[in-house]
C-alpha cells in the first residue's frame, strides 16, 4: 500500500482523487525498488507511473522515449504545474545540452527526459554517474525488441546505464502494445531481475469493433456520420487523402478538418485544439495524429486505410471511448486494400544495394569523410535530398528506416524547435547594460516580463506573441534578439522546423556497410507476419473481433457480443455454449468423412432446427463446402 503522500501529490498536482487501473500497483512496485514491465493501453495513464514517484519522493527520474514531440509536450505540461523537468534530444545544441545537464545535477529537478540515441554521447555518459537517479523509465519499451513492430537499436544500449546507476535503481518499462514474446525480450534486454509484469486487460469492452467491406468508402462514411453525431477520427494513409476526405465531409455539411505531419506546428496545434474543444467534430488524419491526445469522448475511430499491423490498429482504434461510454472502431476493407498491403512489403524493403546507395548519398550530402561523423546531428530536407540524387521519396524513407534498424543512424520526424534565449550575463550586469543602452531597455523589460527562467536555462520564446504584446513587428523582435546576442548579452538560437539525421556510428565506406542478409530477411519476415495477421483480422468472419485482438496479445477472452461477427452469430438465437458445441460436433463427425446435410443432421443427435441454422451459417462463411457428390466437408 502506497503512503498517503502519493495520493496527496496525485490530487495536488494532477487533480485526481484516485488512481486508474494498475497505476498504483506499478508505482508501489517501483518505489519498493522492483523492476517492472507495465502494459497499459493507449490513454491508460502511463506517464503518471513515472512522473508521480519523483515528485512525491526524492531524487531524479530518467525517462527514455523516442517521441520528441511527446517529450516536449510533457515537459511543458510539468513546468506549467510547477514541477521541474528537462528534456534532452537531438534538436539541441551542445551548449543547451550542457546547461540542461548541469541544471539537473544542481537544480532540484524531478524528471530528465532523454531520447535514446543521446544516451551514447560522450557528453551524457561523462555526467551520468553523478546523477542521483531513483528510477529509470523506458517509454515505448517494445522498441527494444526485434520482435516488436518498431525496433530501434539505440534502445539496446539502455541496459548499459545499469553499470553506472547500480542495480538498486529500478527500471520501469512501459508499452501499450506488446505480445508475450516482446515482453520476454524486454525483460532480457534490460537485464531485469525478477521483474513484476503488471498489465491491465487488453479487452476494451465499451468499443464495438466492426469491419465493413465497401467499395465506395465516401458513401459509407457519409451514411455513418449522419447517424453518429459525436466526435471522431478518420485515419488515412497519406497526407493528400487527409485533405481530400476532409473537404468531401465539409462539402456534405460535416464539421471536419485534416491533420498531418507536413503542416506547420502552429496550424497543427490550432487544428487539434479545434477538434478537442468540439469546434470541429471529425478530424481526418495520418498516424501523426495521436500522441498526447487527451480527449475522452471520442465516439468513433474509422480507418479508411488499413494499418500494416495489429499493434498499430489496436493503438489507433483505442483512442475511441476513453470515457468508458459506447464507441465504435470501424475498419473499411476491400480487395484493393488487401492488394495494397501485400505490395507494401516490396515498398517497405528496398533492395540492399539501393539502401547502400542512399547511405552513401547521405554521407556525400553532408560532406562527411569516411571514418568521421559519429554522434553528429544534421537537419534533413527530404525533398532537397531526393531531388539532388534523383531518388524516390518512398524508397528513401524506407531505406532510412532500415538503416535505423541496423543501428547506423537515427532518423526523426520533423521537430518543431522554437527560438530559445538564455541570458549569459548576471542580473547586475544586465541592469548596467540597460542603463548604458537605453534603446534596448524597453525590449529587455518586455523579454523579462514575458518569460522567466532565462538566467538559468534556455527558454523557448515566441517572436509572434512578443510582437503582438509590444506593437512591434516580428522582424523588429528578431533583430533585437540578434543584436543582443552579438553584444554577448544573450545566447539566441533561432527557431526551425526540420527532420534530423543522426549518425550513431562514424560514416563507413560502402564495402564495410554490413546489411546482414539474415537480418534483412528476418525483419522482412516479421513484417510479413504482421501484415498477414491484420489481413486475417479484416477477412475473419467467424471469430469475435475483440477476442481476435486480445488473443494476438496473449490474452484469451470470451466473445464481446457486440462486434459484427458476434452480431451475425447472435441472429442464430444460440448461446455461445450451444454454438461452439454444435460446431465441434460437426467438425468431429465430418472430419475425413464427408456426408450429405440430412445425414449430418441425423448424426448430430441435437435439435435439428439448431443444427441446420449453424450448418447454413458455416456455409455462408465458407467454413463448410459441398464436394462434387453434394456432400459437406470442412474447408481447411
Amino acid at each position: 500500500m502506497l503512503p498517503d503522500i502519493y495520493r496527496e501529490t496525485l490530487a495536488r498536482y494532477w487533480g485526481f482523487t484516485s488512481f486508474r487501473p494498475m497505476q498504483e500497483e506499478i508505482i508501489d512496485s517501483v518505489v519498493s525498488g522492483k523492476d517492472v514491465v507495465g502494459l497499459l493501453p493507449t490513454g491508460g495513464g502511463k506517464s503518471i507511473t513515472y512522473q508521480l514517484p519523483p515528485v512525491a519522493g526524492e531524487g531524479l527520474c530518467l525517462v527514455i522515449t523516442p517521441l520528441i514531440a511527446l517529450m516536449k509536450d510533457q515537459v511543458a505540461r510539468l513546468k506549467s504545474m510547477n514541477i521541474k523537468a528537462m528534456a534532452i534530444h537531438s534538436g539541441m545544441t551542445r551548449e543547451e545540452v550542457e546547461i540542461s545537464l548541469d541544471n539537473c545535477l544542481y537544480g532540484d529537478y524531478r524528471l530528465l527526459y532523454v531520447s535514446p540515441e543521446r544516451l551514447q554521447t560522450p557528453l551524457f555518459r561523462a555526467r551520468l554517474p553523478r546523477f542521483n537517479f531513483t528510477m529509470v523509465a523506458i517509454d515505448e519499451a517494445h522498441c527494444i525488441s526485434q520482435w516488436g513492430y518498431d525496433f530501434r537499436p539505440s534502445y539496446l544500449h539502455i541496459a548499459d546505464i545499469r553499470d553506472m546507476t547500480g542495480d538498486e535503481v529500478p527500471f520501469l518499462a512501459l508499452t501499450a502494445t506488446a505480445t508475450p514474446q516482446v515482453v520476454k525480450d524486454i525483460i532480457s534486454r534490460l537485464k531485469m531481475k525478477s521483474p513484476r509484469v503488471l498489465q491491465t486487460s487488453f479487452r476494451r469492452s465499451n468499443i464495438t469493433y466492426v469491419v465493413r467491406e465497401v467499395e465506395d468508402k465516401s458513401a459509407y462514411i457519409l451514411r455513418s456520420l449522419k447517424k453518429e453525431k459525436g466526435s471522431g477520427i478518420i485515419y488515412v494513409s497519406s497526407r493528400k487523402r487527409s485533405k481530400e476526405v476532409a473537404e468531401m465531409l465539409v462539402t456534405n455539411g460535416i464539421r471536419a478538418d485534416f491533420y498531418h505531419a507536413g503542416l506547420p506546428q502552429e496550424m497543427r496545434d490550432r487544428k487539434q485544439h479545434a477538434w478537442t474543444t468540439g469546434a470541429v467534430s471529425v478530424i481526418v488524419a495520418t498516424n501523426a495524429f495521436g500522441m498526447g491526445i487527451d480527449k475522452a469522448d471520442v465516439r468513433f475511430v474509422i480507418h479508411w486505410d488499413c494499418p500494416d499491423s495489429i499493434e498499430a490498429y489496436y493503438q489507433e482504434s483505442g483512442r475511441a471511448g476513453r470515457d468508458g461510454k459506447p464507441a465504435y472502431a470501424v475498419l473499411l476493407w476491400s480487395q484493393d486494400e488487401k492488394r495494397k498491403l501485400a505490395e507494401s512489403v516490396k515498398i517497405k524493403f528496398p533492395p540492399v544495394e539501393k539502401i547502400k546507395d542512399i547511405y552513401e548519398a547521405i554521407g556525400n550530402f553532408y560532406q562527411l569523410p569516411v571514418g568521421s561523423g559519429k554522434n553528429s546531428v544534421h537537419d534533413f530536407d527530404l525533398w532537397k535530398f531526393v531531388t539532388a540524387f534523383r531518388f524516390s521519396v518512398t524508397e528513401t524513407y524506407n531505406s532510412l528506416n532500415f538503416l535505423q534498424k541496423e543501428g547506423y543512424l537515427e532518423f526523426t520526424d520533423e521537430i518543431n524547435n522554437p527560438s530559445r534565449v538564455h541570458f549569459v550575463v548576471s542580473r547586475d550586469d544586465l541592469y548596467k547594460f540597460q542603463v548604458a543602452n537605453e534603446e534596448y531597455d524597453r525590449f529587455i523589460k518586455l523579454l523579462l516580463r514575458t518569460y522567466s527562467g532565462m538566467f538559468s536555462e534556455f527558454v523557448p520564446i515566441n517572436e509572434e506573441a512578443m510582437a503582438g504584446r509590444s506593437g512591434m513587428t516580428r522582424e523588429a523582435i528578431y533583430q533585437f534578439l540578434l543584436r543582443l546576442a552579438s553584444q554577448g548579452i544573450i545566447h539566441f538560437i533561432p527557431g526551425k522546423k526540420s527532420p534530423l539525421v543522426i549518425f550513431t556510428e562514424e560514416r563507413l565506406d560502402r564495402d564495410h556497410l554490413q546489411i546482414s542478409p539474415d537480418l534483412y530477411l528476418k525483419v522482412k519476415e516479421r513484417y510479413l507476419e504482421r501484415v498477414t495477421m491484420i489481413t486475417g483480422y479484416a477477412e475473419n468472419t467467424t471469430r469475435c473481433r475483440l477476442a481476435f485482438l486480445t488473443g494476438y496479445f496473449g490474452e484469451e477472452t470470451g466473445r464481446c457480443g457486440m462486434c459484427d461477427t458476434c452480431q451475425e452469430r447472435n441472429e442464430l438465437d444460440l448461446s455461445k455454449y450451444e454454438f461452439d458445441l454444435i460446431i465441434e460436433k460437426i467438425k468431429d463427425i465430418i472430419s475425413g468423412n464427408p456426408m450429405r446435410p440430412e445425414e449430418l443432421t441425423d448424426a448430430m443427435d441435437l435439435p435439428q432446427e439448431k443444427s441446420v441454422r449453424v450448418i447454413r451459417w458455416l456455409l455462408d462463411h465458407e467454413k463448410l463446402h459441398y464436394d462434387e457428390e453434394n456432400r459437406l466437408s470442412w474447408k481447411h
